[in-house]
Formats: structure tokens, C-alpha cells, sequence
């Protein structure tokens, strides 16, 4: 039995009684919300001593499938779930949510070109934000997983008025996770020593992963902290592989799976929220595509990735980070990318 199932099977009568948070995930018979179920049922998102109650949507024609999680869910019998219900339709989905996960999402066809993705999704994307606000607690905190993410949650923020903008956040700590991994095995060190790399950008291809503020903690007994540029040693490598083989992971799995990201994905979603809700540890930094508030040059209402922290359920964006040539070079490629997405998206959504 792993630690979160003891955890969860060792509630107090006090755990119980708490008010379970209602949580809504789009898309949910797919093989992220599959993966993503059963881990908010073991405390992955909301801790070990929150129950939840969870709402799974989900388009008519896999109604059945969905149906078919919700009996394993049952059949799981875990504690934290206090209520699992699925629906096809949006006011049940989304009446009096607390927290939308939002996973479901056109993904890519043979042929397709991007600005037709963008134009498909925008179209979803426009008809959730329109029910997010006409259904969901007003302040309801909104994660956007399904791609292309950020400009996916672009388009909420522009159709759920009521929601308060900052509560409308994408997915990138995917990203993070996966370049912690990378500086890990480059310097045989274990994942939790490695801190506070940021994402900065879009969820795609032109994100840029740095190092410039991440450390290595006990480096490599010491006790000390150890920048990671100065353990690495190796300049070329953070400048060349390591940014490719983040911006390019997806990509990867893709290519040995035959099938997208499906529980590492999963898990950065629980490991956001929780940051987000539960807050982040002192002197963490997290990575989390906002809506921009201008901090940094970057045009405000993008929804953009960058360094927070959190407490009291709410994120702070990290100010004062210094950028140097190269790093201005990389900000400026995935900001022009986000610019075109949001001119595209928004053409096909336009009344």
C-alpha cells in the first residue's frame, strides 16, 4: 500500500466532516483525466485530508466510457470521494464548482495545420468559458491542461468575465517536472534537490526553460546550496540539449508511446493545484501560465508562463529576476508565438 493510500485509509472523523471541494474535470474518460481520477481521489491534489467531490464531463458519444471510470472509481473505494458523478452537459458539469480541470481538447490531426487546431479548440474553449460563467462558483480556480493550453485558457478568461482573471491558469509544470528530471540525471542527483527552474512562455515548442534562478540542495553534502549553472558546468549543454529536450519531450513520448502524455501530465495538474491551493514551500518557485499583468514587458492578458509562489490560495508572480541577453532572445520568440496564437484564436471566436 503506498503512502497516500495509508494516508487517506487513516482519516480522522474530524477529516471527514470537512466540506468536500467540488471539483470538475473536462474530457475525463480520455488517458489524463483516467490517470487524473484516481490520483485527486488519493490526496494528490488537495492533500491527504480533503475529501472531494467529483464531477466528470465528458462528450455524448464516450458517455459510456466514462461511465466505465466512475464504476473503478467506486469499485476503489477511497475514502476521500464523497460524490463521483458524470454528465454531457455543461449547468451539471459546472454548477457550484469550486476547481475545473479542464483536459478535454481537439488534439491534432493528420493534416491539420495549427491555426486549424487553434480555431477548433478556441470554439470549446469559448462555449466552457461561457458555462464556467454562467454555472461555476465565482471563484472558481481554473487549470486549462487541454492544448494548446495557455491560449485555450486565453479564451476562457475572455468568455468568463464573472471569473476573476488570475483565478484562469494553464498548465506548465509539466515542463518544470520534466526539466528538473533533466538536471537531475545530468548531475546524478535526486529530483527533490533540484529547485526553482522556471518555465517562461507557452506550453509548445518555443517555452524556455531556465536555469538562472534553480539551485542544487545538500550539493554534494555539504548542506549548501549550489547554483545549477555552477554544478552542471556545462554551459553548451543548458543552452542546447537541455532546452531542446524540454521543449521537445512531448514530442518524444509521442513518438516511443504512439499516444500523448498522459500520467505525467496528471500528475503536474495535481502538483499545480495543489501549489496553487495549498501553497508552495518557503523559497520554492513554481512555474504557472497566468493571465500576464504586464510584469516583465509581457503584454498583458496573454496568458503566459512565469515564476510564482503561492499561499492563501492565490500566487504571487516572482518580480526582480534578472534576464540576460539570451535569455531575452528565447522570452521574445515564445512571446511573438503567444501573440499569433491569441490574433488566430480570437479571429474564430469573434460574435
Amino acid at each position: 500500500m503506498d503512502r497516500l493510500t495509508q494516508l487517506s485509509r487513516q482519516l480522522s472523523v474530524q477529516d471527514l466532516r470537512k466540506k468536500p471541494v467540488n471539483v470538475t474535470i473536462t474530457g475525463a474518460a480520455g488517458n489524463i483525466g483516467y490517470s487524473l481520477v484516481f490520483m485527486i481521489g488519493q490526496g494528490r491534489m488537495f492533500g491527504p485530508s480533503q475529501p472531494v467531490s467529483i464531477t466528470l464531463l465528458e462528450l455524448p458519444h464516450m458517455e459510456k466510457v466514462m461511465q466505465g471510470v466512475i464504476m473503478e472509481l467506486n469499485d476503489s473505494a477511497l475514502p476521500l470521494i464523497k460524490g463521483i458523478r458524470g454528465t454531457t452537459e455543461y449547468k451539471t458539469a459546472f454548477t457550484d464548482c469550486e476547481v475545473a480541470v479542464l483536459v478535454g481538447a481537439k488534439p491534432r490531426g493528420p493534416g491539420m495545420e495549427r491555426k486549424d487546431l487553434l480555431g477548433q479548440n478556441a470554439k470549446i474553449f469559448k462555449e466552457t468559458g461561457k458555462a464556467l460563467n454562467e454555472f461555476a462558483n465565482s471563484d472558481c480556480k481554473v487549470l486549462v491542461v487541454g492544448n494548446p493550453a495557455n491560449t485555450n485558457a486565453l479564451i476562457v478568461s475572455q468568455f468568463a468575465p464573472r471569473i476573476p482573471a488570475k483565478n484562469i491558469t494553464a498548465l506548465t509544470r509539466l515542463d518544470q517536472n520534466r526539466a528538473v528530471f533533466q538536471v537531475s540525471q545530468k548531475l546524478k542527483a535526486n529530483v527533490e534537490q533540484i529547485k526553482n527552474i522556471i518555465i517562461w512562455g507557452n506550453h509548445s515548442a518555443t517555452q524556455y526553460p531556465d536555469v538562472n534562478s534553480a539551485f542544487l540542495l545538500n550539493y554534494p553534502t555539504t548542506g549548501k546550496r549550489t547554483s545549477v549553472r555552477d554544478a552542471v558546468k556545462d554551459d553548451e549543454w543548458l543552452k542546447t540539449q537541455f532546452i531542446s529536450t524540454v521543449q521537445k519531450r512531448g514530442a518524444a513520448i509521442i513518438e516511443m508511446r504512439k499516444l500523448s502524455s498522459a500520467a505525467s501530465a496528471a500528475n503536474a495538474a495535481c502538483d499545480h493545484i495543489y501549489d496553487w491551493l495549498v501553497g508552495t514551500a518557503p523559497g520554492d518557485i513554481a512555474s504557472m501560465a497566468v493571465v500576464s499583468d504586464g510584469s516583465y514587458g509581457i503584454p498583458e492578458g496573454l496568458v503566459f508562463s512565469y515564476p510564482v509562489t503561492c499561499n492563501n490560495g492565490d500566487f504571487h508572480i516572482v518580480q526582480g529576476l534578472k534576464w540576460d541577453d539570451f535569455t531575452k532572445e528565447k522570452i521574445a520568440i515564445t512571446t511573438k508565438e503567444l501573440l499569433e496564437e491569441k490574433d488566430m484564436a480570437m479571429a474564430t471566436v469573434k460574435d
